[in-house]
């Protein structure tokens, strides 16, 4: 070969004309729409191809010089397992724990007890100041909050070197148990009141937190968890002014939480969306900006219960893509979660998804991968538009917490999670292992001995996550 071919061969331009000429000779008769465009569950048109966006801004993550932190869940109800599982997840790599109490909503049926014994057992041996720590908590999981705020006070530590997120959102405990321990209004009159004694304390990281999660799983739209987790964060501001803390301060304080699934580029739209969306919400509430802190944990209802080999493929496209939309945290759901309690090889293998791609494969080394991408842009910006209009329907319903009290969010949800039930049945979203694909007969899956325990409902106003054993239904197909 005449290697100058390389420096001197020319192609001819081709513009998105020359493109579209060659497409539709492709597909023959077809309709160029039905067979070359798509659209999301929220109705967002999805071109075969965009130009690139010159100019585009950087969306990037809160700390963008540092990596995503790895965290593993702790939701073992034996504190002594519990312990040795978290002794093994921080020497195999894991930078980070999620403790996630029995009763949370998104503890699908575990967790470890509410109480400060078993935290303090769980994390015996455990230092603080070198683990990003973060709770899901649930409305008894009180006096476990006081004990960890007090062993990190009481010893004095640095507080400087602590990653800590509380975790406390009562709008998805209220979502995801249809319950709350006290009154809408009680809550808010003691809200602030707590929230202040922890910026007494000095305590460092996220306070509270605007969760999606409860509402994904449960089977809202990429919109619609984006609109409920702003107006979460909206309400969790008024609560910071009823505390008398200035906005401008208490704003870091406000974390966020999503869900991450297999469908690549509308997940890392949806990230880089909520950070949109968040300096949006500051700016009409005319504080200085500061930049959202995001936890992403995978999927819960994507998860198959046949051929669970396949979760492990959308665990890491899932984890690539909250990453490349600039999650500040990850957490991989283990790929037997829909089987049990998960063991030691199913942790192993959620943590070591998460080390590969940042050690090996260097996914968080470019902050915005996907800046200037044209369809990704097109596609974040049609996120914010949609997310912005949910919000303002949670809004005018009186905020999120009246919207969960008539059970108008729920009734929005639902109807979406009825839509994606009916596609999984016609079989126009099939699903790798269960409706496509499947094997003539299923491998053994090992889980550890453990009680599922499901979160008590009162009435119907929850949001209730779909259960193991229908999950095969709703999961979305793997690409």
């Amino acid at each position: 070969m005449d290697e100058s071919l390389l420096t001197t061969t020319t192609f001819p331009k081709a513009g998105r004309e020359e493109w579209l000429k060659l497409a539709r000779k492709a597909i023959g008769e077809a309709d160029f729409d039905d067979a070359l465009v798509s659209s999301t569950d929220d109705g967002i048109r999805i071109e075969p191809l965009s130009e690139r966006r010159a100019g585009a801004a950087h969306v990037v993550r809160a700390q963008v010089e540092r990596p995503w932190q790895v965290i593993q869940r702790v939701d073992d109800p034996d504190p002594a397992r519990a312990n040795a599982q978290v002794r093994e997840d921080l020497a195999g790599g894991a930078t980070g724990l999620s403790l996630v109490f029995e009763g949370a909503p998104n503890a699908f049926g575990y967790g470890l007890p509410a109480t400060g014994e078993a935290l303090s057992q769980a994390l015996d041996g455990i230092s603080f100041a070198d683990t990003h720590v973060r709770i899901d908590v649930h409305p008894a999981s009180r006096a476990a909050v006081d004990w960890l705020v007090h062993a990190i006070v009481s010893k004095r530590r640095d507080m400087s070197r602590l990653k800590l997120a509380f975790g406390i959102d009562p709008a998805a405990l209220f979502a995801g148990t249809g319950r709350l321990r006290m009154s809408i209004e009680a809550m808010r009159a003691s809200l602030p009141q707590s929230l202040a004694h922890f910026f007494a304390l000095g305590v460092p990281g996220v306070l509270v937190e605007a969760d999606g999660r409860v509402y994904h799983n449960a089977g809202a739209t990429e919109a619609q968890e984006l609109g409920a987790a702003l107006a979460t964060a909206a309400a969790h501001l008024r609560m910071f002014e009823d505390a008398r803390q200035p906005l401008v301060y208490a704003a870091p304080h406000v974390g966020f939480v999503l869900s991450a699934d297999q469908d690549q580029l509308l997940v890392t739209a949806k990230f880089r969306a909520l950070r949109k969306l968040w300096l949006r919400l500051q700016e009409v509430c005319r504080i200085d900006p500061s930049p959202a802190v995001i936890h992403a944990e995978t999927s819960y209802r994507m998860m198959t219960h046949k051929d669970p080999e396949t979760n492990i493929l959308r665990t890491t496209i899932a984890c690539f893509a909250a990453v490349a939309g600039g999650a500040d945290s990850v957490s991989i759901l283990p790929y037997t979660i829909a089987h049990g309690l998960p063991d030691a090889f199913a942790r192993r293998i959620a943590r070591n998804t998460q080390l590969i791609l940042a050690d090996e494969s260097h996914v968080g080394f470019v902050a915005d991968p996907m800046a200037g991408s044209g369809s990704v842009e097109a596609l974040t910006d049609a996120l914010c538009e949609a997310a912005w209009r949910e919000f303002q329907v949670i809004e005018a319903d009186g905020g999120i917490m009246e919207s969960l009290a008539a059970g108008k969010l729920q009734a929005r949800i639902g109807a979406e999670a009825a839509k994606r039930r009916a596609a999984v049945g016609e079989g126009k979203r099939p699903i790798v292992g269960t409706t496509l694909y499947p094997m003539a007969k299923e491998r053994p899956v090992t889980v550890l001995a453990a009680e599922r325990r499901i979160v008590a409902k009162d009435g119907p106003l929850s949001c209730e996550p779909l259960p193991p054993h229908r999950l095969d239904q709703f999961a979305e197909p793997a690409r």
